[in-house]
This record gives C-alpha cells, sequence and structure tokens, in this order.
C-alpha cells in the first residue's frame, strides 16, 4: 500500500485535474511553491513532473478504476481542449463532449477515472471553456463537470487556491505550506457531524463556514450530516427562524442527513439531570446570577468591573454557600425550578465540578435554568430547560455523532464537554475545532444584528449591507465563491479579522465569463451629443452581450444621430479630441457649450467610423436619445458602505458610537432596453461601472445592486475614521 506524498504546484500554473485527484484519492498532499513551473509529485521514493503521469500514479495508488484503451484518447482530448483559440472550436468540441456523455455518468466506464480528472482539470483551466459552459447549452456535460466540482475533495482544492494566491499576494514571497484536512480518529462510513443551530435568527457568513465544514467531513468520510436545530431557550426561537435557516442551507447547497432538535431529547436530558444531583455530581443554586448587582472588581470579566453575585464567586473561587446541600434537599428545589413555582424561579442547576478550577469553564456551569415562556415546539409541557452547554455533549452522543465541530472560541469549554459525557457514562465524542471567522466592519453577533434590524437601520435580515447568507447572496455572492473560500479557511486556527477582497475577488472569477454586458448612464447633468455623419434614422443592430462569450446571447444596440452620454465623461474631453464610442466607432469632439457653472450642456461630434479603437485613450458608453418606439428604462443604481465605522469593536464599545451615518448610495440611471429581458436574481455588468445583480422592482422602476470586485476602491469604507452618529432619519433616507 502507497504511503501519502506531497504534490508541489504553483499558484499561478495550478493544475487542476492532478490537485483534485490527490486530495480525492487522499494519497498525497498540496504544497504551494510560487517558484514552481511545473507539477511535482513525490511518492513512495519516487518524483512525478508529467501531470499526465502523476494523475496516472494516483488514480493508481487510490485504487481507481483501471486503465482502459480510451483513457489516452481523452486525455489526447484534454490538450487539445484547453489549446482551441476561437468560440467555434471550442462549441464544437463541447457538443460532441455532450453527447458522448447523454447516456454515461462517467467517460469510461461506471466509475470515475483518471480521464475524469484529466479532463475535467483541462475545462477548469480554461476561462473561454468554462464561460462556454456556464451557458448551459450542454446540459449532459455540464452534470457531469457539476459532479465532479461539486465533491468535497474538489471544492477543497479550489479553496486551497484561493488562499495560496491571498498568501501571495499579502507576502510577496514563496510559498510552501502544505494543505490538508482530515479528521482525527474517523473511520470510513462511520463518521457522522451535526450543524446545531439555534432558531433565533438567520444563518451569517460565520454560520456557513461550519456548516459547510460540517458537510465537508460527512462526505469526505461517506458518513453523515445531523442538521439539529438547538432550541433549548423559548425566550429568543420560533419556527419562523428554522424555516427560514433550511432554507439558507439549501442556498448553500447544504442538505442534512436527518433533520432534529434538542428538544426530542427533553425527557433524556431531563431525566439525566436528575441522575446528576442523584450521584452528587450536580447541585440546585439561588446565588444571584442577574447582572444588576454591583461587586466591585479590578480584574473583572466584565466592563466597570460590574459583576452578578454568581459571576464574582465564580471568577475568584469561591464556593457558592448551596454547593454542599443534600441530594434530598436537591431534588426538592428541583421540583419546584420544574413546577415553575415562584420559589423555583429563584433557583438554577449547576453542575459540581469545581470552585477554583484555573479553567473557569469548569468552575460549577449552570446546566438548568427555570422559563415560563411557551415553547415554539413543546407549548407548556416544560418550564425547565437545560443549558447548551449540558445538552450540546449529551445530545451528541445519543444521536451518535462521532466528531463535533466547534469554532475555538470553545476550546477553554472543551473539558467540560468531555466532563458531561463521562460524568454520565455516555459515548466519547471527538472534538474538532476551528478559527470563527471574522471580517472587518463586519458584526456577527445575532444581538447586535437584531438591533440593527429593530431600530429600522436595515431593511430586515436578508439586506445587503447584512453578512447573513441572505445578505451577501442578495448582493450578488454565489454559493460556488461562499463554498471555495469557506473550504480553504477550514485548517486555520488563526483567529484574525479578514479582509473581504478575497472572497468577493473569488466571485468576480465566477461571475465575470458568463455576466451579459450592458450600458447605463446617470441621469443627473446628462449631456445630449449630436453626431454628425450617424444614420439619418434610428437604426437597430445585434450585438453579443459578453464579446468574450457568444453563447451568453444578443442583445439590440439602437444607433442614432442624437445620443446621450454622461456628464464625467463629456467633462474630461478636449477639444478636437478624438475617442471611441463603444460598439460604434471613434468620433472627433469639435464643439462644447458649457453653462455658467461649468456643466456640458451638449456636444457636437463628427463620427469616424473606420477610426482606429487602439489609438484613443476614452472609450465611452452612450445611450440613443430615447423615442416611443426605442424608449429607455429608468433604473435605480444601488451602493453600499459598511454599517460600522470601526474594523474590529472591542469589548467596552458602545455601538452606538461607530455607526456609519450613510450606507445605502443611490443613483437614478438610464439603462438600454435590453435590460427588460432580465429577471430578479440576474448578475450582469453595466459596462464601465461594474457588476450588478437585479433586485427587483420598485415603484416601477429596477434596482440593480452593484456587486464589490474585490478592489479596494470597492470595499473601502467611504465614511472616514471615528464616524458618531448624530442624527437618524427613517428608512427612507437610508442608514
Amino acid at each position: 500500500m502507497s504511503g501519502i506524498g506531497c504534490l508541489t504546484v504553483s499558484p499561478t500554473a495550478f493544475p487542476y485535474g492532478a490537485a483534485a485527484i490527490a486530495l480525492y484519492t487522499g494519497k498525497a498532499e498540496l504544497s504551494y511553491d510560487n517558484a514552481a513551473t511545473l507539477p511535482s509529485l513525490e511518492l513512495d521514493g519516487s518524483r512525478i513532473k508529467s501531470e499526465d503521469n502523476i494523475i496516472f500514479t494516483l488514480a493508481r495508488a487510490g485504487g481507481l478504476a483501471g486503465d482502459n484503451t480510451k483513457t489516452d484518447t481523452f486525455f489526447s482530448l484534454s490538450h487539445s481542449l484547453s489549446a482551441l483559440a476561437s468560440f467555434e472550436e471550442i462549441v464544437a468540441a463541447l457538443r460532441s463532449l455532450d453527447d458522448y456523455l447523454a447516456f454515461r455518468t462517467f467517460l469510461i466506464g461506471h466509475d470515475i477515472t483518471a480521464a475524469d480528472w484529466m479532463l475535467w482539470g483541462s475545462i477548469k483551466g480554461s476561462i473561454k471553456v468554462v464561460g462556454v459552459l456556464k451557458n448551459k447549452q450542454h446540459l449532459h456535460l455540464q452534470r457531469w463537470f457539476t459532479y465532479i466540482e461539486s465533491l468535497p475533495s474538489t471544492q477543497l482544492a479550489l479553496g486551497s487556491l484561493l488562499e495560496a494566491k491571498a498568501a501571495k499576494a499579502r507576502t510577496g514571497s514563496k510559498t510552501a505550506s502544505s494543505f490538508a484536512l482530515g479528521l482525527p480518529n474517523a473511520t470510513m462510513g462511520q463518521v457522522v457531524t451535526r450543524f446545531p443551530p439555534e432558531p433565533s435568527g438567520y444563518l451569517h457568513i460565520g454560520h456557513a463556514k461550519a456548516a459547510l465544514l460540517n458537510q465537508y467531513f460527512a462526505k469526505m468520510y461517506n458518513g453523515r450530516l445531523i442538521i439539529r436545530f438547538d432550541d433549548t431557550n423559548p425566550t429568543k426561537e420560533r419556527t419562523e427562524f428554522e424555516d427560514t435557516i433550511l432554507e439558507d442551507l439549501r442556498l448553500l447547497d447544504i442538505v442534512g442527513d436527518t433533520v432534529t432538535h434538542t428538544s426530542d431529547h427533553f425527557d433524556q436530558l431531563y431525566k439525566l439531570a436528575l441522575k446528576m444531583i442523584e450521584m452528587g455530581k450536580a447541585y440546585v443554586d439561588d446565588t444571584d446570577s442577574s447582572s444588576a448587582v454591583d461587586i466591585p472588581c479590578s480584574c473583572a470579566p466584565k466592563q466597570h468591573g460590574r459583576l452578578s453575585q454568581m459571576a464574582h464567586e465564580r471568577w475568584h473561587g469561591i464556593p457558592s454557600k448551596r454547593r454542599n446541600a443534600t441530594i434530598q434537599d436537591n431534588l426538592g428545589r428541583f421540583a419546584e425550578m420544574t413546577a415553575g413555582s415562584e420559589e423555583g424561579l429563584r433557583w438554577c442547576l449547576r453542575a459540581k465540578i469545581s470552585v477554583d478550577n484555573p479553567n473557569k469553564a469548569l468552575r460549577d456551569p449552570v446546566i438548568y435554568r427555570t422559563n415560563l415562556t411557551l415553547h415554539h415546539r413543546t407549548g407548556d409541557k416544560w418550564k425547565v430547560y437545560p443549558t447548551y452547554d449540558f445538552a450540546c455533549p449529551i445530545v451528541d452522543s445519543l444521536e451518535g455523532v462521532t466528531h463535533a465541530l466547534r469554532t475555538n472560541e470553545y476550546r477553554d469549554r472543551n473539558p467540560q464537554y468531555s466532563w458531561m459525557i463521562e460524568a454520565l457514562g455516555l459515548r466519547r465524542v471527538f472534538i474538532w475545532d476551528f478559527s470563527r471567522l471574522n471580517f472587518i466592519y463586519t458584526l456577527l453577533s445575532k444581538r447586535k444584528l437584531q438591533w440593527f434590524v429593530d431600530r429600522g437601520f436595515v431593511r430586515g435580515w436578508d439586506d445587503p449591507r447584512f453578512p447573513t447568507v441572505r445578505g451577501i447572496r442578495r448582493r450578488g455572492m454565489t454559493v460556488e465563491a461562499i463554498c471555495q473560500f469557506m473550504l480553504s479557511q477550514g485548517p486555520s486556527q488563526a483567529v484574525v479579522s479578514l479582509e473581504w477582497d478575497s472572497i468577493w475577488s473569488l466571485n468576480k472569477k465566477v461571475i465575470d465569463p458568463i455576466a451579459p454586458r450592458f450600458w447605463a448612464l446617470l441621469k443627473e447633468n446628462m449631456v445630449s451629443v449630436i453626431i454628425k455623419g450617424g444614420p439619418a434614422d434610428y437604426t437597430v443592430m445585434a450585438q453579443p452581450k459578453h464579446k468574450k462569450n457568444p453563447d451568453a446571447g444578443q442583445k439590440n444596440v439602437v444607433y442614432a444621430s442624437s445620443v446621450f452620454i454622461e456628464q464625467a465623461d463629456a467633462t474630461s474631453f478636449d477639444d478636437q479630441e478624438e475617442l471611441t464610442l463603444m460598439n460604434w466607432g471613434n468620433a472627433i469632439v469639435r464643439r462644447k457649450s458649457v453653462s455658467p457653472t461649468g456643466k456640458i450642456i451638449t456636444i457636437e461630434m463628427d463620427l469616424i467610423p473606420n477610426g482606429d479603437f487602439r489609438k484613443t485613450s476614452k472609450k465611452i458608453t452612450w445611450l440613443a436619445v430615447p423615442t416611443v418606439a426605442h424608449p429607455l428604462v429608468d433604473v435605480t443604481l444601488l451602493d453600499y458602505d459598511y454599517l460600522i465605522t470601526k474594523k474590529k469593536l472591542d469589548e467596552g464599545d458602545k455601538l452606538d458610537d461607530f455607526i456609519t451615518p450613510v450606507t445605502e448610495f443611490r443613483d437614478d440611471a438610464y439603462a438600454d432596453a435590453n435590460v427588460l429581458d432580465l429577471v430578479k436574481g440576474d448578475i450582469i455588468q453595466f459596462e464601465r461601472k461594474g457588476y450588478y445583480i437585479l433586485d427587483g422592482d420598485t415603484d416601477g422602476k429596477l434596482e440593480f445592486i452593484r456587486i464589490p470586485d474585490g478592489k479596494a476602491s470597492s470595499l473601502a469604507s467611504k465614511a472616514g475614521l471615528g464616524g458618531k452618529l448624530i442624527e437618524l432619519g427613517t428608512l427612507g433616507g437610508s442608514v
């Protein structure tokens, strides 16, 4: 049996097929070296450099289907496909492959082989070929390509490439870090993971990482994924949130093998709480745990040294006066809690672990508390509810979870997790932790996000300013970009605040090859231009929606002797300057009329249809002056800023002091009539403006949200430093 090798690759000449099969078979880790010119595999004492031979070697080492007489044919086709230059040749080749795969799952036989990896890598490595394929004209080939690309190991390979490129951009130096992701003590076919959201809000981008990693490992080990709603706090939870969380997961192509609730186990959890009391491992306590008690304490974990009595005692290792109560007293008090009586409301149940353990998470944590609020699933059956720290490890064990994935902010509580299981003699669960995802200028706290919703600073949980899955999807983020980015972060243990540029840059690479191109002009101070030599009457000609991707289709461009251009363009023109009118030809500026305020009112130009566009520095978008027969479309272009003005809020910061005064920017514009064919959610490019997603129709006007492209200018805060909120208007004024 072969060992685990090392595949050295370059992020600038990435061998997609070789890298993907390396992680699929688990026979090689990826090592990035910016100086590498060709991939190199070291396996079992041998070094292999040809990508063809690397794929063959890894396929054999991984026990994939054996070689076939057709394998060489597909390898040759892969090489020729990547070399095709014209779209006609690419379309012909893809059509042939589509026909071939009409009644086949894989290229050779009934299982994936080296040929599949080689051809997939060749297609993935060609922007032109991927662009043609994304137009969904080759359904069988698209199905095959999407299947291979959606494999967790393939997503991991793509994610590692993103991280390697980001590292290179940050340091500019050689990268030689390996990228491998696996679970300790994992057995193929037996791994069970779980994603346990609380149904008290919407999923945000941090949850997306946890959900994707849980699904990745479940698929990697041919195991199962449980979606479990941690519904132990009836005060905050609603069925509405359960439905939206499941919808958000589907947006990310995440579907669990089963959906459960912690409340499914309330009876068992209650019995185990009684068992803890009877074993002397838990006691009922009435030490004040409200935050209203003043305990002067310079080293308090809360701001201003204010602690509850219980927190004060835990912090200083002081035992509760109830810690050594008898088992009978504890059972009686727990019965009062269970009944929800006035007396019971005073008490909580605490695990009897330690008073002064250096790890303060082990200092007698609360495991049950009383709550009289109706539960959205169990109604008024229960008046006592387990805390997350008690319920999570127990339910993990009861439901067969083998590996609990947790962000490393819980690392201090991992011993507490294990103590609960061991104290009750339950099956062990392995913990695998990873870094929490943080972004600059971004709040991920549900409480703080709810604060913005409640005060009308945003329109809801799907607002494009929010880091929720719905919010970033509404702003134009693709599932493909989210998945690749999250998996690229997988092995990292570093707790850092990430810039948004990497994920939006990746998103641009996904949408650029397929986004159709249109034109839009800002209405404010728009300039009328008379084109001498233009058509005597309005003329309509078909032009490609995407010059590099004919499969995007065609659009109608209206030509006339009277057109509009934007004030910013007009102001930049010199007298007698030659410029290019896009999709038309060159023109020379002959005359300009200027208002007393310096605004350009009209311009006259001479058309030079055969002018050389390579000699001009300015390429101008324009729109024919509208008529009844050739109208323009009223649109609104929206852009957004961060909700807060500080990159990272500190513990003592007041949220009100760092709210960005204005975060929504609206521009009225005219667009060409081709945009009327778009539907909500379509992603396009307004040339010379950027990428946009159609958000809908408001009062008869189409609204387009600008999609960040990863460039610093599109992601920089527009508010400047500081930024204390002075005056908040209504939503119409946009906060």
